[in-house]
Parts: C-alpha cells; structure tokens; sequence
C-alpha cells in the first residue's frame, strides 16, 4: 500500500514559502513535489480555505504564506490537506459471529484508537515555526542561507 504522504509534502513546500519573499506557482510547487499541478491546487485549496496560504492569479502571482506560523500545528496542517487516515492496519471482519475475531479485533481497534489519539495530539503540539527554527538552524550549521531556492538544499 502507497503511504500518503501529503501532510509531508505540504509542510516541505509551507518551509519553502515561508523563508521566501515572493510567491510560488502551482508548476513551481510541482516540479518541487514531482506531481501535477492540479494536484498541487488540488491539495493547497485545503489550506487555503484554512487560510494558511493565498493565491494570487496572473502574472506575478502564486502561493504565498497567509498566517503565523506560530500559531499554526502540524495538526492543523493534517486536518487541511484532508486529515488522511493515520494508520493502515485494519480488520479482518469475514466472520462477525467468530468470538476469536471479535477478541481480536477489538483488541486492535482500542490500541489503534490510542496510538491515534497520541500521534494526533503530538502533532497538535508542534508548530510550523518550530519547524522553521530548526530548518533555520540547519542552514546556520551548514553555512547556507536559509532563503535557498527548493531543492537546493542538501
């Protein structure tokens, strides 16, 4: 099974747009992404209506950043781009009536909805500027420019 990877992703180019003063088109944040560009309108129509990005048509125009990072969470970004489905672990649920199945499932279903409930509540407690402040770091460390053009950073 493919792994959705769009919190991921958004939070990669929200970094980008973050640390750049002018806007990024949908082409430019597909060929970050190596996707399409209505999937990259697609996801970031989410976020807009959030009203963590706007975008501007026309010549000059793009994605660019539309809140405080501080006071935006991973959780918040998660829930935007759609709040896909954390785990991939399901149930067998061929034989309703077998007691071993239903042992075994809701033994499953309470230790799924707890690592849930705590991976949800991590990513609530995570800020995108605590993601910039690290990203910053990085390029302090590294002697880059924390402005780098995507993808040109190591």
């Amino acid at each position: 099974m493919r792994k959705d990877s769009r919190l991921s992703r958004m939070l990669h180019v929200l970094l980008h747009m973050a640390r750049r003063d002018q806007p990024f088109t949908s082409e430019q944040i597909a060929q970050m992404l190596d996707t399409n560009p209505v999937v990259v309108r697609r996801t970031m129509a989410g976020l807009r209506q959030a009203g963590y990005v706007r975008s501007e048509k026309g010549h000059g125009g793009g994605w660019t950043i539309a809140c405080d990072l501080k006071r935006i969470t991973l959780l918040d970004i998660h829930r935007a781009v759609g709040g896909p489905r954390i785990f991939a672990i399901g149930n067998e649920t061929e034989n309703p009536e077998c007691a071993v199945e239903r042992v075994v499932n809701a033994a499953l279903d309470d230790a799924l909805r707890q690592a849930e409930a705590l991976l949800l509540q991590r990513l609530g407690t995570i800020a995108l500027a605590d993601l910039a402040a690290d990203f910053d770091a990085i390029c302090r460390g590294s002697g880059r420019d924390a402005t780098v053009q995507p993808h040109e950073h190591g």
